[in-house]
């Protein structure tokens, strides 16, 4: 039950008393309801364009391992310029990219989960089931693997 409107169900699943209803607190919910989707649809579209932005840089990576019969040094496109750069520096500087794209995403899937159950309980709708599952870490895995091998 709507807690605005105790009687009557109105359009947005909460009630509406008498034959009136109170459109401020109608369109403050909807706002509400609103401003949660938007939230979650442009964290989903970063998480997105990170990731085509890290997937970039792993072809990058790929194309600095297998030219090993080239020079020293390579050209690297900054913004609209290019610089030559030594070939291990670059590396280091994708290697530090990718390992900050790949916390930025992990954030952000974080704080994804958080913003959809928001919107599902705005919008009266139960909690994701499996939502909140995390992978296994490295170690974990290692310690499943060595318990299965027993």
């Amino acid at each position: 039950m709507h807690p605005c409107f105790p009687s009557r169900r109105c359009l947005c699943g909460g009630f509406v008393s008498g034959n009136m209803m109170d459109s401020e607190k109608v369109l403050q919910y909807l706002c509400e309801v609103e401003e949660a989707a938007e939230e979650v649809l442009a964290d989903r579209q970063q998480i997105v364009d990170l990731d085509i932005k890290r997937n970039r840089n792993r072809e990058a990576l790929r194309a600095l391992q297998g030219d090993r019969e080239q020079a020293d040094k390579v050209k690297v496109c900054f913004g609209n310029m290019f610089i030559k750069l030594p070939r291990t520096k670059t590396k280091e500087m994708i290697q530090k990219d990718q390992k900050q794209l790949d916390k930025e995403i992990c954030d952000l899937r974080n704080q994804l989960k958080a913003k959809v159950n928001r919107l599902n309980d705005l919008q009266g709708k139960p909690e994701l089931r499996g939502f909140n599952l995390a992978p296994l870490t490295k170690e974990e895995l290692q310690a499943v693997n060595m318990q299965l091998r027993r």
